[in-house]
C-alpha cells in the first residue's frame, strides 16, 4: 500500500498506547507510525514538529488536556486531522472537538470496527484532499504558465495582474533559451537549468516552461543573474566532447529591470536563435552582445553585389592569390551578418555567387578539364548547410580546386603567373593599374619588372596577344572585321585596324585577302 500519512499516538497509559498500534494494520491502511506521548505538552510539541497526517489523542492527559492541546495546535497552523479517545460521552466535550475540527470523538473501550471505520473515513478524506492539492498545483502551475507566456510575448492581457502571490517580482530579469546543439535533433539530453547549478526552492531563482517547443529560462534577481555570468565566464573552459555542456545551444537577451520589459529580453534571444547560421564553428552561446543594429545599419544583397564579387574573386583566382580570395571570402561574412534578409535569401545568393563564378571561370579556362560541382550539387550542398561557415568553407575548398585546375606547375614567378593571366583575358579591358593589386604590386613597380623581362612594355605585350589571336579569327573567315575587333578586346574598330596595321604591316581587310590568294 502506498504511504498517505503518518500517525502519531497519545494517551497516558502505556498499554493503551501499546494496543492502539496494534489493533490495526496500519500499515495495510497506508500509515505509518511516527511517534507516541504520554503527556500533554511532550504531545503538542511532537505534533508541531513532526506534523504527522493523524492525531490519535486521548481527552484527559497530564499537564495538558486533550482539547487545550487542539486548540494550540489549530493556532498553530496545524492542518492534519485529530480523532480524540475519551471515557467521557459527554455532549459538551464532543461539541468543543466538534468547534476546533476534530474529526472523531470515540469513547473508550474501543471498539476495534468503530476505530477502523474512523480511520478508513479519514484516510479517504486525507486522499481526497491530497489529490485537490495536486489538482490545484496543476492549475496555478498552468495558468502560471500562460501568465509567464503573457509577460515574454507581451500580451496586453498581463496589465491588470497581481503578480505577489506568484513569486515573479525581482529587482533584475534576464531570459534565456536553449536547444540541443545538434541541429535537426529534438530530443535534449540535459536540462540547462540542471547545470546552473542554483538552488531553486519554490522557484525562487527562475522559472522554466516551454513556448512554441523552446524551452525558457526566465532568471530573477541579482543573485541568479551573477551566477549566470559567472557561468557564462567560464562556460567556454567547461565544455568537453560528449559532455552535458557540450549538447545545449544557449542564447540570452538584455538584462532588464522592469517585469513588463521582461519581452525585449525574450525577442533579443529568440532573434538570436534565429541567427544560428552566423556561429562560427563550435560555438555554444549567443548574447546580446552580438545582435548587429540592423535598424541603424542596413545592408542588403542584390546583383550589383554578386556582380561586384564574383569580378573581385575569379580575379584573384586567375592570380593564384589565396590569401586575397581568403580576404573576401571574410569580407563576404562579416557583410553577410548585417544583412536584413532571411537565411533562405542569403543562401540563394551564395549558390547564385558560385554559380556564376563557375560560369565565367569556365568560359575563360574552356579548353581546360575543371572538376566543377553539378549546378543542383551547388544548390543543394549551399540549402542544405546549418552555418555560413560550412558555406564559406566550402567556396574555399572549391576556390582552391579552380586554381589547382588553371594554374601551371612549371611557372616559378609572379610575371609568369601574369602573363598567364593576360593570355587568358586579353578581351577584357586590361589595364596595367588594375592587375597590378592582383598580384601584390603597384602598377609603376610592375611595369618597369614587366618591360625589363619581357621585353616590352604591358600594353605591347596585350597588343600582341590580341593581334595573335584576332590572325586566327580571320584565318577562320566567320566574322566580320569588327566582330573580330570586339571579341579580342577591342571596342573600337578603328583602334583596332591601327594596331594591326602596327604589328602586321597592313590591314585585317588586306591580311585575309592575302591569306585568300595564298590559298589559290
Amino acid at each position: 500500500m502506498k504511504k498517505i500519512g503518518t500517525v502519531f499516538i497519545a494517551d497516558d497509559e502505556s498499554i493503551i498506547r501499546d494496543g492502539l498500534k496494534c489493533i490495526l494494520d496500519w500499515e495495510s491502511l497506508g500509515f505509518e507510525i511516527c511517534g507516541e506521548a504520554a503527556n500533554g505538552e511532550d504531545t503538542l510539541q511532537a505534533i508541531l514538529t513532526l506534523k504527522p497526517s493523524l492525531v490519535l489523542l486521548d481527552i484527559r492527559m497530564p499537564k495538558m488536556h486533550g482539547l487545550e492541546i487542539v486548540k494550540a495546535a489549530r493556532e498553530k497552523k496545524y492542518k492534519g486531522k485529530f480523532v480524540i479517545l475519551s471515557g467521557y460521552s459527554d455532549f459538551k466535550y464532543a461539541q468543543e472537538a466538534i468547534k476546533y475540527g476534530v474529526d472523531f470523538y470515540l469513547t473508550k473501550p474501543i471498539d476495534e470496527d468503530e476505530l477502523f471505520h474512523a480511520i478508513d473515513t479519514v484516510r479517504n478524506s486525507i486522499l481526497k484532499e491530497q489529490a485537490d492539492f495536486s489538482n490545484i498545483r496543476q492549475y496555478r502551475s498552468k495558468a502560471k504558465n500562460v501568465i509567464l507566456f503573457d509577460l515574454v510575448t507581451n500580451s496586453p492581457d498581463i496589465a491588470n495582474l497581481d503578480f505577489t502571490d506568484m513569486n515573479i517580482e525581482a529587482d533584475h530579469y534576464q531570459i534565456v533559451l536553449y536547444e540541443n546543439f545538434a541541429l535537426g535533433q529534438s530530443d535534449l539530453l540535459y536540462n540547462f537549468s540542471d547545470l546552473l547549478k542554483v538552488t531553486n526552492q519554490g522557484n525562487h531563482s527562475f522559472e522554466t516552461f516551454k513556448i512554441a517547443e523552446k524551452h525558457v529560462i526566465l532568471l530573477k534577481g541579482s543573485f541568479a543573474l551573477g551566477k549566470f555570468n559567472e557561468f557564462l565566464r567560464h562556460y567556454d573552459d567547461r565544455i568537453q566532447k560528449g559532455s552535458p555542456l557540450d549538447s545545449l545551444f544557449i542564447c540570452y537577451g538584455r538584462p532588464v529591470d522592469n517585469l513588463f520589459d521582461v519581452h525585449f529580453s525574450y525577442e533579443d534571444a529568440l532573434r538570436l536563435m534565429s541567427r544560428r547560421f552566423f556561429c562560427d564553428q563550435g560555438q555554444h552561446t549567443l548574447g546580446y552582445e552580438d545582435l548587429p543594429n540592423l535598424e541603424e545599419k542596413t545592408k542588403e544583397i542584390g546583383d550589383d553585389m554578386i556582380r561586384d564579387y564574383c569580378d573581385q574573386l575569379v580575379d584573384y583566382l586567375q592570380s593564384f592569390n589565396r590569401k586575397k580570395v581568403a580576404e573576401i571570402l571574410y569580407h563576404l561574412e562579416q557583410y553577410l551578418y548585417h544583412v536584413k534578409e532571411d537565411l533562405e535569401s542569403i543562401k540563394l545568393f551564395l549558390a547564385d555567387l558560385y554559380l556564376q563564378i563557375k560560369d565565367k571561370i569556365g568560359h575563360i579556362y574552356s579548353t581546360m578539364n575543371i572538376n566543377f560541382p553539378s549546378n543542383a550539387v551547388v544548390i543543394e550542398t549551399i540549402h542544405q548547410k546549418n552555418y555560413l561557415y560550412e558555406i564559406i568553407l566550402f567556396f574555399s575548398e572549391q576556390f582552391d580546386m579552380i586554381i589547382s585546375s588553371i594554374g601551371n606547375s612549371s611557372r616559378d614567378s609572379v610575371l609568369d603567373d601574369i602573363i598567364y593571366y593576360i593570355d587568358h583575358n586579353y578581351t577584357s579591358n586590361l589595364k596595367l593599374e588594375t592587375i597590378a593589386p592582383l598580384f601584390g604590386y603597384n602598377s609603376a613597380y610592375l611595369g618597369k619588372i614587366f618591360n625589363k623581362t619581357v621585353g616590352e612594355s604591358f600594353n605591347s605585350y596585350v597588343d600582341h596577344v590580341r593581334i595573335n589571336f584576332s590572325k586566327e579569327l580571320l584565318k577562320e573567315n566567320k566574322l566580320k572585321v569588327y566582330e573580330i575587333a570586339e571579341q579580342v578586346g577591342y571596342k573600337n574598330v578603328d583602334y583596332f585596324h591601327k594596331k594591326f596595321k602596327k604589328y602586321v604591316g597592313e590591314s585585317p581587310a588586306e591580311y585575309r585577302k592575302q591569306l585568300e590568294l595564298d590559298e589559290d
